[in-house]
């Protein structure tokens, strides 16, 4: 059902890409047209070492923390704000936010996606009980990190209760709350839009939540289940935030650690970009700082490879689905281990192919949470689930 679309943008992309490339160099009027480029062709592009043209890609600068509720650690945390960003362009602003009460449990994600644009600041159901202290079996919280343009509530809604239900203390705040001034992009207007902020000042962001949950569990480390660009955030925060001594497992699902194509359409932007058109530039307007930091040759995504995918003592289970229309191609999220840094890369359809999770309904594919239980832990939770579950709408199994 996906690959039919998927073909017809690729080829429309692909054949603009054409046009673009070829006017812009100065082709006559009576050439012959060329071949139209492949996706691999305009990654080679980058590949080949052209930089991107003049975007604001990897500004970032910390700014000072708000506080209006209660301090760190201290349980509900209602109105709390930290984590300001700025950027090179000298826009400021951006921050995070602490969840107050919680939303219900979903099964599907549409239906999750509704209540979250709505109530942008309840937590998934499970997570945020500040007064829960980790176990000998489980002693390390669980922290759930939500993706661009989603929200602690609805990246969780489905897997939130049943992991805090397998025993573990689970936490999980808003991030990268940044509005269409600060660069957000248009999908920032929408109340329950967050994590479209530099990915930079997201990670400092996290960094703080780690320390406040460390300080009130007690707990030496915590666990990540991340989504999307909470996964490649949460690997820079490992990188280069200090968080590689204070996370023990990563876990991420669709997860843009080497950035996305977008079907063709991030290679052909940057592609473009290396041409020294600055149409990057343009597109961020709408798609927010995060959005253009997760295309395929960013600075942000060179930068957080360069020196390896992993990082030594994290432990790193990588999940993506076939059907992936965000994170494409679906492979470029897979990880390759460094030393002391195992990593399990897991393709949600590999004996289980009626489980058809896209970039979205992957957090509510029972197979998924199932993945989550045994990455965290294996002796308890030795066997996978393999269910339907429906593309676009998600229904936790069933439609």
């Amino acid at each position: 059902m996906i690959r039919p679309t998927s073909a017809r943008l690729r080829a429309a992309v692909l054949c603009a890409a054409t046009a673009l490339l070829f006017g812009f160099t100065g082709a006559g009027a009576n050439a012959d047209p060329p071949a139209a480029p492949t996706e691999q062709d305009l990654a080679a592009h980058i590949a080949a070492g052209r930089t991107a043209g003049p975007v604001a890609d990897s500004g970032s600068a910390s700014g000072s923390a708000c506080n209006s509720g209660s301090g760190a650690g201290s349980g509900n945390g209602s109105g709390d704000c930290y984590g300001g960003s700025g950027s090179s362009s000298g826009l400021s602003g951006g921050y995070a936010s602490d969840t107050v009460g919680h939303g219900p449990a979903q099964t599907a994600f549409l239906s999750a996606f509704a209540h979250g644009l709505f109530n942008a600041d309840v937590a998934p159901p499970g997570a945020n009980d500040w007064n829960c202290k980790p176990t000998a079996e489980h002693p390390r919280p669980v922290l759930l990190i939500h993706g661009t343009w989603m929200n602690a509530y609805n990246g969780f809604a489905f897997m939130g209760q049943p992991i805090k239900d397998a025993g573990f203390c689970t936490f999980t705040f808003n991030y990268g709350r940044a509005n269409l001034v600060q660069g957000g992009g248009l999908g920032s207007v929408l109340p329950g839009t967050m994590g479209t902020g530099y990915i930079q000042d997201s990670a400092k962001q996290l960094a703080v939540f780690v320390d406040r949950v460390l300080d009130a569990t007690g707990a030496a480390e915590v666990d990540i289940i991340a989504h999307s660009q909470g996964g490649s955030m949460s690997n820079w925060y490992t990188k280069f935030e200090g968080g590689a001594d204070k996370v023990a497992k990563l876990i991420t699902y669709g997860a843009t650690h080497h950035g996305t194509t977008l079907d063709g359409i991030g290679a052909l932007g940057r592609a473009i970009n290396n041409f020294g058109i600055d149409i990057l530039g343009f597109i961020e307007i709408f798609v927010g700082h995060s959005g253009i930091q997760q295309t395929v040759g960013s600075d942000f995504v060179n930068q957080l490879n360069a020196g390896g995918d992993t990082v030594p003592g994290v432990d790193y289970t990588v999940v993506g689905t076939r059907y992936d229309e965000v994170t494409t191609p679906f492979d470029l999220t897979f990880l390759k281990p460094g030393p002391d840094a195992p990593v399990h890369n897991v393709t949600l359809q590999d004996g289980c192919e009626q489980d058809l999770s896209d970039h979205l309904t992957m957090m509510y594919s029972p197979r998924a949470l199932s993945i989550a239980l045994q990455a965290l832990d294996p002796a308890q939770f030795p066997a996978l689930q393999c269910t339907f579950n429906p593309w676009l709408i998600g229904g936790g199994g069933k439609l």
